[in-house]
Order: C-alpha cells, then structure tokens, then sequence
C-alpha cells in the first residue's frame, strides 16, 4: 500500500516539473547567430545524387555517338579510357548499348557453334560417314569470308544483324552441298567410279545449285540496297551477309567440294585395295603353308610305306 501510494506521489512531482518547464520555454528568447560564425561557407562541386553499385560509389558518364558503327565508337572510347591516368582506387568500364552488344555477340556466337554441332549430327546419320560431313562443312568458313568480304566492300558494320545473318548461312550454305554430294554417293552406291560419279553430279546439280542461289540473293537485293522501309539499318546488313556468304559458298561448293571428295574417296579406296592385298597375300601364304604340310605328310606316308 505504501508503495503505490510512493508511486503516485513521484508520477505527480514528475508531472508538475514538466507542466513547469513548458510554461518556461513560453518565456525563453534567443538571438539568432549567423552561419558565418560557427562555419565557414564557399561554393564547391558536388554530385546532384550518388549512386551505388554493389556499394561501390559509381559515376556514369552518357555520350550518344554521331555514327552509326557502334563497334568503331566502343574501341575509340576504350582507347580513350585507357589513356587516361586514373587515381588510386578508381576504375572505368564501358557500359550501356556497348556491353549489350558484347553479349550479344558472345550468345550468337555459341548459338553458331551449337549450329554447326547440329548440322554435323545430322549430316553424320545421314551419310554414315564422318568425313564426308567435315567436307561439307567447308563451305561455312568460306561462306562467313564471303560475308565479311561484301561488309567491307559496302562500308557496312559488323552488328548484330550481321550475326544472326552469318547464323542463317550456317544452313543454307551447307544444302546445296548435301544436294551434290547425295547424288554422287547414289552413282557410287550404283557401281560407278569415282571420277564418274563426280563429274555427272556435279554436271546434274551445276544447274539446280545456281539457280537455287540467285532466287536468294536476288529476293535479298531490294532489302540490301534498303529499299524496305522501316527497319533498314536491321535488315540491310543481314541481306548483305546472306549475299556475300551465298556468293562465295556456292562458287566454292561447285569447284571445292567435288575435289575434296574425290581426293577423300581415292585415299580411301587405295586404303581399302592395300588392305585386300595385304589379306589376299596373308590367304595366300597360309594356303601355301598348309599345302607344304600336306605335302610333307604325303612324303612321310610314302617312305613309311616303302619301308
């Protein structure tokens, strides 16, 4: 009871000096002191906001090029960055549209190898070969300098759309192959000789093979010379590859692949002749090891006999 009634009594005495110091404060009054003394005031440069990065201070510094080879302008940038003199702790990376590019250039290119694997899987189970595929697969490397080649003679950059145009060739070069090389594969099966086989399907897909080829390229020349509206700087660059790559490719794959494949099969086929000798002799001697042993059990039969 004392100690409730103790309680109370302090709740009050605590109650009446805050009541107290708040009629005070009505009679306080203060003059006021200038910034001036307390610190000294100047202008100086600061950032209007700071912005982190995975609680690193970072700075991002924005230029819109006046080009349009977004490659040309990212190396001259990082040239310039790697002029300068940094201080200690500081360091400067390029970002933005450049960085996507970069990404994206490494994706397609996965994305071409991956494409290559496929056709050659394919290739394989249909030919039951592994080295006929890899003939056929010459006509890509030829067909991506192809490609290069017409971006420079054009003054085109080499973007995005230029990559996934070198993706698109990765097939379309390789069917006119398979075409040709089908056909010499059903004489061979038919019991022709190399040469013949060679030279009547390369002579019966001369044609098929060309005109194939100039249906493409001559569908691509309105979107090339970007007489397509909208979307030109897209669609130009990739119609330019596509040109240049099917230009080379097909030039190469009437003249390459047909000497590819006849030096491939005529090393096989004197690979295979010496190997039949070489078993026909082995058949031979072994024929002739046994007749000597005939031979000489008829002559131990003939003396045991005349004894």
């Amino acid at each position: 009871m004392r100690d409730a009634e103790s309680e109370a009594a302090e709740q009050q005495a605590e109650a009446d000096r805050l009541t107290q110091a708040q009629k005070d404060l009505a009679n306080v009054s203060a003059v006021p002191i200038p910034v001036s003394a307390v610190a000294q005031v100047g202008e100086e440069r600061a950032a209007a906001a700071i912005t982190r990065i995975d609680g690193v201070r970072t700075v991002t510094v924005s230029a819109t090029p006046t080009g349009d080879d977004l490659s040309a302008t990212t190396l001259a940038v990082r040239e310039g960055l790697a002029g300068l003199d940094l201080p200690s702790g500081v360091t400067a990376s390029v970002g933005g549209v450049a960085q996507d590019q970069e990404e994206s250039f490494a994706q397609l290119g996965l994305a071409m190898l991956i494409a290559i694997v496929l056709v050659f899987i394919v290739m394989v189970a249909t030919f039951r070969s592994l080295l006929q595929p890899l003939i056929l697969l010459v006509s890509v490397p030829f067909a991506a300098t192809g490609a290069i080649a017409a971006l420079l003679i054009t003054g085109t950059p080499l973007g995005i759309p230029s990559m996934i145009g070198l993706l698109m060739l990765i097939g379309i070069v390789v069917t006119n192959a398979i075409v040709l090389i089908d056909l010499v594969n059903s004489y061979r099966a038919r019991g022709d000789g190399i040469d013949d086989a060679v030279l009547h399907g390369a002579r019966l897909r001369l044609r098929p093979i060309i005109m194939t080829a100039c249906a493409t390229i001559f569908a691509l020349v309105p979107m090339s010379l970007g007489l397509t509206g909208g979307g030109v700087f897209i669609s130009q660059s990739l119609a330019i590859v596509v040109i240049g790559g099917l230009v080379s490719s097909t030039l190469l794959t009437l003249i390459l692949v047909p000497v590819l494949y006849l030096l491939l099969e005529r090393r096989t086929e004197r690979r295979l002749e010496k190997r039949e000798r070489k078993r026909t002799a082995k058949a031979a001697r072994h024929e002739a090891e046994e007749h000597d042993e005939q031979t000489d059990e008829d002559l131990d039969a003939i003396l045991t006999t005349n004894r």
